[in-house]
């Protein structure tokens, strides 16, 4: 391995190209892992410019057994990458809960949606909930609410399918200028 790349340093030719790569207009495919409500939502990067796709929730019901609920997610989110065609998938990573039991849960939740999005041979990318925030609002700390009102003036004509949906085109649009 070259010293250059030890030590993270490009090339101009590896500089030019990762700027074209940018300029290349590029479907992501933002997730927002949940045993209850996985959302999605999809944009496209063109260059610097961010247009919405489409966004929503893939839901189960509490009653259902947990396999059937994660194959529910695992399904749902093989039928969205179908349709919308991402050329990356970005997903935001678990972060750990004081209650074990919901940790596994969301981290089951998490694999499902990690082995549909690998299954369709697409890169993941995982980005920190406080990135994802500092991202979109400036802050890691920012409030849901003041996370949506930034979607809503970055993607003009916004209609969000539900929290979770808003919280994965925040993942999207992370990796829009990160990824």
């Amino acid at each position: 391995m070259k010293l250059a790349q030890l030590l993270g340093i490009q090339s101009r030719a590896e500089r030019e190209a990762a700027m074209l790569a940018r300029r290349t207009p590029l479907i992501i495919l933002g997730l927002d892992p949940g045993l209850a409500s996985t959302g999605w939502g999809a944009i496209l990067r063109e260059g610097n410019r961010l247009t919405h796709i489409d966004n929503g929730q893939i839901e189960t019901d509490p009653a259902d057994p947990l396999a059937n609920r994660l194959l529910i997610i695992a399904d749902g989110l093989r039928r969205v990458i179908e349709d919308v065609g991402p050329g990356s998938v970005a997903i935001e990573e678990v972060f750990v809960n004081k209650n074990a039991q919901s940790t596994l849960k969301l981290g089951q939740a998490r694999g499902a949606v990690l082995v549909a999005a690998a299954a369709a041979g697409v890169p993941i990318t995982e980005y920190a909930a406080s990135l994802v925030k500092k991202s979109v609002v400036g802050s890691g700390r920012a409030a849901k609410d003041q996370v949506q009102a930034m979607l809503r003036t970055l993607l003009p004509g916004l209609k969000i399918a539900g929290p979770d949906a808003a919280d994965a085109l925040a993942v999207a649009i992370t990796h829009a200028h990160h990824g």
